[in-house]
């Protein structure tokens, strides 16, 4: 990774934007395999405007690496206001922001937030708690550490590989 973008990156997590789950969430998005151990989960808030659903807010939960986190971050941010057709509309390097264009082995980073953002967008998850993420006793939809509890249950062991950047 080149040092501007390296620089960028860094400024995004020092003060990453809409972290963590949303209570209120109209929808939820998960994409990721905890096999590799990326993994990142998007919640969407709605509003009406000029008769229109668009995006209120959104927030992000992520088991990935720092530039994940940095695309998901101001991800968060470019899709308040548009529709969900305009925001599933949206391109890796659109997703990407204010980092600009990703070297080919974080290409993925950007991937994986359109993935999720796709994932809650999509007319199956416009509803939280879907039969596949039952929602907790608290109302809150699962987070990824209970995917990860539940993979890990399901299969006796997680395999993590840490990402090397």
């Amino acid at each position: 990774m080149n040092d501007e973008l390296q620089k960028k990156v860094a400024e995004a997590i020092r003060d990453p934007k809409n972290v963590g789950e949303m209570a209120d969430a109209d929808s939820v998005g998960t994409v990721g395999n905890s096999e590799c151990g990326e993994m990142l989960r998007l919640w969407v808030k709605y509003r009406e405007q000029d008769g229109e659903k668009v995006i209120d807010k959104a927030s992000f939960q992520s088991f990935g690496c720092e530039t994940a986190i940095a695309v998901a971050s101001l991800a968060t941010e470019l899709i308040q206001g548009k529709t969900a057709a305009e925001a599933m509309e949206m391109k890796p390097e659109e997703l990407s922001g204010e980092l600009g264009p990703l070297p080919p082995m974080k290409i993925h980073c950007a991937e994986l937030v359109q993935g999720a953002l796709r994932d809650a967008l999509s007319p199956e998850s416009q509803a939280v708690g879907q039969a596949e993420s039952p929602a907790k006793p608290d109302g809150l939809a699962p987070t990824l550490r209970d995917s990860l509890n539940e993979g890990q249950a399901k299969s006796g062991s997680i395999n993590i590989q840490f990402l090397d950047e």
